[in-house]
């Protein structure tokens, strides 16, 4: 695969993994907001699939390169489709025009990594 994003989205994913392991240790505030996110993706009312499919389009529209690194890939975790991750990112290009189809450049390149990795 060529994907000239592909070793930034892996420093993003190593990244994630050491800081993660260093404030889980050592900060109740960033153990609190693991709580939150595990609370806030639990299946409700909407499915955990669902949520992941409103925080890529919120990923997209905040321009948060980790954050779309990780809702695609909890997405795709989860079951989604290369169709449903592209309607969630165009919801995005909708919500923040010109500036969304920027980030949306990004997340393709996410999507085109975990695909190769399948």
């Amino acid at each position: 695969m060529e994907n000239l994003d592909e070793n930034r989205i892996e420093q993003i994913v190593k990244t994630r993994k050491q800081a993660h392991s260093f404030y889980l240790k050592k900060s109740k505030v960033y153990q609190s907001f693991v709580d939150m996110e595990q609370n806030t993706y639990a299946n409700g009312a909407l499915s955990k699939k669902q949520k992941e499919f409103i925080a890529i389009g919120i990923s997209i529209v905040i321009n948060c390169e980790s954050c779309m690194e990780w809702h695609i890939k909890q997405a795709i975790d989860d079951g989604a489709s290369e169709s449903e991750i592209i309607e969630a990112i165009e919801v995005g290009i909708e919500m923040s025009g010109g500036p969304g189809a920027v980030s949306a450049r990004f997340a393709m390149n996410v999507l085109a990594y975990y695909k190769s990795k399948e």
